[in-house]
């Protein structure tokens, strides 16, 4: 489970809207607190990077100076002639409160923090003032961006509130791309970009987040109307919710969210924790929130700008599948590899596509898809933009990928200024992969600066994207529906809350008792009663009917199997017995010798495929539910699929099909299918378990459950007792 922050503590918020972030990104004139005439000082440079043709008002604040870069400096933020709408704080950490506390007073819009020292330190005076200035914010809404951050890069007006070296090296390009990146560093590696012709709207890396976060940024760009696509590098959130919702918002607006998430391993885990003081979480809850919210996730650092740069200029795909034309016979077979790693369909051509390209390509030539026009289209650019046009031209192609592996000028050079021509031309998009390792070579600088078509550095991450861009679009719709009618009632909730209401906060429930939650939801379990007795056990066994399974009853046995407590297909009275007695004989020898509340006497399920699934109330988004192969294959291959709960039967049927082991549930060498549609319904009802008692379940398994073809049915049960109290 994941730890809470130190500050985490925090009651939840909703999302700051444009309008209230509008003093402190977009403002109207900004004060900085520290400015200095001393080159390369963070207070020099905070001012220098007002003046890229920012319009506002700028007042750097130092008593010791009469002038900064042509701008009157000041005293102190009292002897303004107004209060300014943002103001940049470069000092030491010891004067950082008692400076907002005055900027408060006065009705300052905002405030950007530089300082370091807070709470990502980990000590009880960093995070008391970290707390400090949070209520600030909070009491006086003056809305704060940091501490521990680089700043704001505001390109739509021009300016930086930022000590970011290099900034005035940039052409300022404006344009629809916005990032939000909690490591200014990397934040501004990607809008160095702008050296290759892209354009942003803003940068804003958010620090420590002691009031400002990443769902506050998302949301801000959301109702930006430069931004058409928001490219976001995360570690970590203190509320995943918010961020669901940020990404909803997103997702209805049709401004695609890119994220990469960082923080995804036990180390870079601590490591985001004293880097910015934030929580980096449980990947697969990230996974399923962007799932749920159609986030476009990325694996790579590298894919982040390319993805995002697409997404902002790529409209609708008209298609489902993908056209590559290539001069190179290898190029076009390591698209069709990458093409099947990343379930990118390569549809084949359509007549008329395949009749247009015999009118110009060599008879030696591959009329396919993927297509090898061969070299001799290098000597020929009617060639080369009669076959794109007539990819561009088959129905079932949503873009065209033209690998291009030559770099030696002139040609290259007059070839990429034709291909951005015609890619103009075109309805669908055109994708250049440069291949060759000469990253700048000739005709490079023209793709790179072109607004007609796309540039990726690889094959893979460029046939990725394409795939993210379609699946995006179709799973848009359903995702923006009206979530689907319950299976169960409302009385389900209350039944199993009157079964936890006589539970401790962390008790571990017994099997029985975790059954008896899974019976309130209608979900179908074995058949059981509990004996105490070797004269009961046979008797109860009898009246199940046999085969039988005992198992030991004690909330200190967690994992039964293990501690060889479970006795299966008994199938009469004497090897009933003989297990009642072999199950105490080895909980006399577990450690602390646990007491047992007798031996559960089971219907022995016969047959079916075993299948697991499980709850957990995750710290950020709330509950989740998993599901996979069940028993032990479960941990030995980790093939599961999660998603927030509760989940509608659609999407309980895509977990499924998405496990590798599915095809063990539909029938596999002359076995029978299960019944999907009523595991489906079991998963279902188990997630709007979870999804209703919320932090009153910290996590639950149930391991396996028996699916067969006309029936499922909950076997073993183990849950544990979170908070009572509502979240």
């Amino acid at each position: 489970m994941d730890t809470p922050t130190t500050l985490q503590a925090q009651k939840p918020r909703g999302l700051y809207s444009r309008q209230e972030l509008t003093r402190l990104i977009n403002p109207r004139s900004i004060a900085i607190i520290g400015a200095s005439a001393t080159p390369g000082s963070f207070g020099y440079r905070s001012v220098e990077n007002t003046g890229f043709g920012y319009s506002g008002k700028v007042y750097p604040i130092n008593p010791k100076h009469v002038e900064i870069l042509g701008h009157k400096c000041y005293a102190s933020i009292e002897d303004l002639p107004e209060a300014p709408d943002c103001v940049v704080l470069s000092v030491a950490r010891e004067q950082v409160l008692p400076l907002v506390e005055r900027c408060a007073k006065l009705g300052v819009g905002g405030a950007v923090i530089y300082s370091s020292g807070f709470a990502e330190t980990g000590n009880d005076e960093g995070i008391a003032q970290e707390r400090r200035l949070a209520a600030v914010a909070r009491e006086s809404g003056m809305r704060i961006l940091g501490p521990n951050c680089i700043g704001i890069m505001n390109f739509v007006n021009r300016v930086g509130m930022t000590f970011q070296p290099g900034l005035n090296e940039l052409p300022m390009i404006t344009g629809p791309i916005g990032l939000v990146v909690q490591s200014g560093a990397l934040g501004f590696i990607i809008a160095q970009g702008m050296q290759r012709g892209l354009g942003f709207s803003y940068n804003v890396a958010p620090g420590n987040s002691c009031d400002v976060d990443v769902c506050d940024l998302i949301n801000f760009l959301i109702d930006d109307d430069t931004t058409k696509a928001i490219a976001c590098v995360l570690e970590g959130i203190r509320d995943g919710r918010r961020l669901v919702d940020a990404a909803r918002r997103a997702l209805a607006a049709g401004k695609p969210l890119v994220v990469y998430k960082m923080g995804n391993n036990d180390l870079s885990r601590r490591t985001a924790l004293s880097h910015t003081g934030t929580l980096a979480g449980s990947l697969a809850a990230y996974q399923a929130a962007f799932d749920r919210t159609g986030v476009v996730a990325v694996d790579d650092f590298e894919a982040v700008l390319e993805t995002v740069a697409f997404f902002a200029v790529a409209g609708k795909p008209s298609a489902q599948g993908v056209g590559v034309m290539s001069a190179s016979g290898g190029a076009a077979v390591m698209a069709a590899d990458k093409a099947e790693q990343v379930g990118l369909l390569l549809p084949p051509l359509a007549p008329q596509t395949s009749a247009k390209l015999r009118e110009k390509m060599p008879v030696f030539g591959s009329s396919a898809n993927p297509c090898d026009i061969t070299a001799a289209s290098l000597q020929d650019m009617t060639m080369y933009g009669h076959c794109i046009r007539a990819f561009a031209e088959d129905p079932s192609f949503a873009a065209v990928v033209v690998p291009m592996m030559s770099a030696h000028a002139p040609s290259t050079v007059e070839r990429a200024e034709f291909l951005c021509k015609l890619a103009g031309a075109l309805s669908k998009p055109v994708c250049i992969v440069w291949l060759n390792e000469w990253y700048q070579g000739p005709g490079s600088e023209v793709y790179d600066h072109s607004r007609e078509l796309s540039i990726f550095r690889s094959i893979k991450r460029c046939l990725k994207t394409l795939k993210a861009w379609i699946d995006y679009h179709e799973q848009r719709e359903k995702l923006l529906s009206p979530p689907a009618s319950r299976i169960t009632g409302k009385d389900c909730a209350t039944r199993a809350k009157a079964i936890l209401s006589q539970c401790a906060p962390g008790q571990t429930l017994s099997e029985r008792a975790s059954k008896q939650l899974l019976a309130a939801y209608g979900i179908r379990v074995t058949r059981e009663k509990l004996a105490t007795t070797d004269d009961n056990v046979v008797k109860i066994a009898e009246e199940i009917g046999y085969p039988v399974a005992l198992k030991a009853e004690s909330e200190a046995i967690t994992h039964k199997t293990e501690a060889g407590v479970v006795q299966l297909h008994l199938k009469n009275a004497e090897e009933v017995r003989n297990a009642f007695n072999a199950i105490h004989n080895a909980a006399a020898r577990f450690p602390g010798k646990p007491k047992l509340n007798g031996v559960l006497v089971q219907e022995m399920i016969i047959g079916g495929v075993e299948v697991m699934v499980g709850t957990r109330q995750d710290s950020q988004f709330g509950p989740l539910i998993v599901c996979g192969l069940g028993g032990v294959l479960v941990e030995i291959f980790r093939d599961t699929a999660c998603a927030l709960a509760p989940v509608e039967k659609e999407r309980a049927l895509a977990m499924l099909k998405s496990l590798k082991g599915y095809p063990l549930l539909t029938g596999f060498r002359g076995s029978k299918p299960v019944n999907i549609d009523l595991l489906a319904d079991t998963i279902c009802r188990i997630s709007e378990l979870a999804a209703d008692l919320g932090a009153k379940i910290a996590e639950m398994d149930v391991n396996p459950i028996i699916a067969g073809d006309a029936r499922v049915i909950a076997v073993d049960a183990l849950a544990v007792v979170g908070n009572h109290e509502e979240q």
